[in-house]
């Protein structure tokens, strides 16, 4: 069966995943960059070879959502996955369902601050990753390298920060984890976070593993780590994929009329998460 640790891009999913596989799959807590190889990312082409090799083809690969699950879980162990793509219905077809999934960790960002990533990370200017978080209809896929074939080229669909949020909330045995309490007392959300995996499986963990965890996976540390041995997800070479992390301010970068239009675009659920 398989937990989610899904989120919007540049929200946050990698830190979690560093703290997940530093719980699961270390006995000292001790993190590295090869652990979140067991967090790994859905979907991937892998994944649907059995099913159509059409990859770009979102109608096709949303057909078989269900199914590479299903085989995925034919193991009959329990899988974490990385994933971007919304907990929607794309014509009919379910992304997952309660007969693949036991539990979803979703991680959220004030997009007031993801704003500001998205550019950086995409290469965009601020409108245009405004527009970015506004599109219901967005999807990833590098449509701009015909030579792209790596596993992790195969559509997935993002939609907006908004519905992808309200997607994802509803899910059944879930933990919504902020971005910003993660920074504000990451202690406490390695505890949440450790008591949401022992409802699936166990693991060992004492105060011992926690500070090592704390000191392992902190952004500094990740940062520090990917300019020594560089950080294979990162989509582009030249553009560090632990740039600001905590030091990323929107009201330091933000115009009023672009955090007024991302506050009045995602009112209802920036309240629910209490950002205003």
């Amino acid at each position: 069966m398989i937990i989610w640790c899904a989120s919007y891009p540049k929200s946050g999913n990698t830190w979690v995943r560093a703290i997940i596989t530093s719980l699961l799959y270390s006995e000292d807590g001790i993190f590295n960059f090869d652990m979140l190889r067991k967090v790994s990312l859905f979907p991937k082409r892998f994944h649907f070879k059995d099913f159509t090799d059409d990859y770009s083809n979102l109608k096709k690969i949303s057909q078989y959502w269900i199914n590479a699950q299903e085989k995925i879980n034919s193991d009959g162990k329990l899988t974490i996955f990385k994933t971007h793509n919304g907990n929607y219905n794309f014509l009919g077809k379910d992304f997952t369902n309660k007969n693949n999934t036991i539990g979803v960790i979703y991680v959220v960002r004030d997009p007031r601050n993801i704003i500001s990533s998205i550019a950086n990370h995409y290469k965009l200017n601020l409108k245009q990753s405004l527009n970015f978080l506004l599109d219901k209809k967005r999807f990833l896929f590098n449509q701009n390298d015909p030579n792209d074939f790596t596993e992790e080229n195969i559509i997935t669909l993002l939609g907006s920060w908004k519905t992808h949020y309200n997607s994802w909330k509803i899910a059944s045995n879930s933990l919504i984890i902020r971005y910003e309490d993660l920074l504000l007392n990451t202690k406490l959300q390695i505890n949440n976070l450790s008591l949401f995996l022992k409802k699936f499986t166990e693991f060992e963990v004492n105060d011992e593993k926690i500070q090592n965890i704390l000191k392992t996976t902190s952004f500094e540390k990740l940062k520090k780590m990917e300019e020594k041995e560089g950080f294979e997800e990162a989509s582009n070479l030249n553009i560090k994929f632990f740039n600001l992390g905590p030091k990323n301010n929107w009201k330091d970068v933000l115009n009023k009329n672009l955090s007024h239009s991302i506050e009045k675009n995602f009112n209802k659920e920036m309240k629910d998460l209490r950002y205003i």
